[in-house]
């Protein structure tokens, strides 16, 4: 509860109608808590927590336009205190250590039981991050695994929309060994067995959007 034995008041941002409606159902069910407000994308979030200051956040990833890393980003930047819950379809443990590190305090799948999303909402409340189970195991899976660089990144994404390394190197004006020579510690990080494998996997983990 909030100061007062106030109900938590709760902002949903999801860009799926059906999935906010689900939520909202959910948190209704819960005398304790009531619904401040929704937003369909990363920037009416960023609006709708400015206006409303709620207590808890519930934020997707996937959304159109301003995305959720940045409007969790955006929103723990101007309210350090923010308590923002992720709510999404995508585990992968880069992805995930990239929503902490912008400011989520709790990461859930969309699979999760009412009882656990409510469970959560009370948590962060208390000052506890969340972990979804699956999220936990992905993370300590590649507990010891590099991280890719950002100039790999930018070769990967390249890679991914289907150009060959004579093209990346021009696009990104180094040789054409460079780019074999990145390829190779990117496979290397990922475990993967060729290119295309490569791209699967950084979307699986989340160093490429889904």
């Amino acid at each position: 509860m909030t100061a007062g034995n106030e109900r938590i008041r709760v902002l949903i941002a999801d860009d799926h109608p059906i999935m906010r409606d689900g939520i909202v159902a959910a948190i209704q069910s819960d005398s304790g808590m009531l619904v401040a407000g929704q937003a369909a994308d990363g920037a009416e979030a960023i609006v709708r927590y400015r206006e409303l200051q709620p207590d808890v956040a519930l934020i997707d990833l996937q959304m159109p336009g301003v995305d959720g890393l940045q409007a969790i980003a955006t929103i723990s930047g101007e309210s350090p205190s923010a308590r923002i819950i992720v709510l999404t379809s995508y585990p992968g443990d880069a992805r995930v250590k990239r929503a902490l590190s912008q400011g989520a305090c709790a990461y859930l799948l969309k699979t999760a039981t009412r009882e656990e999303i409510l469970a959560a909402i009370r948590s962060v409340m208390n000052g506890r991050r969340v972990m979804a189970t699956e999220v936990a195991g992905e993370i300590a899976l590649h507990a010891w695994s590099d991280m890719l660089s950002d100039r790999e990144l930018s070769v990967l994404r390249l890679v991914a929309t289907g150009h060959t390394n004579k093209r990346i190197a021009d696009i990104l004006c180094v040789s054409e060994d460079t780019i074999k020579a990145r390829l190779k510690n990117i496979m290397s990080k990922l475990g993967a067995l060729d290119r295309t494998h490569a791209v699967t996997l950084a979307r699986d983990r989340g160093f490429l959007d889904v």
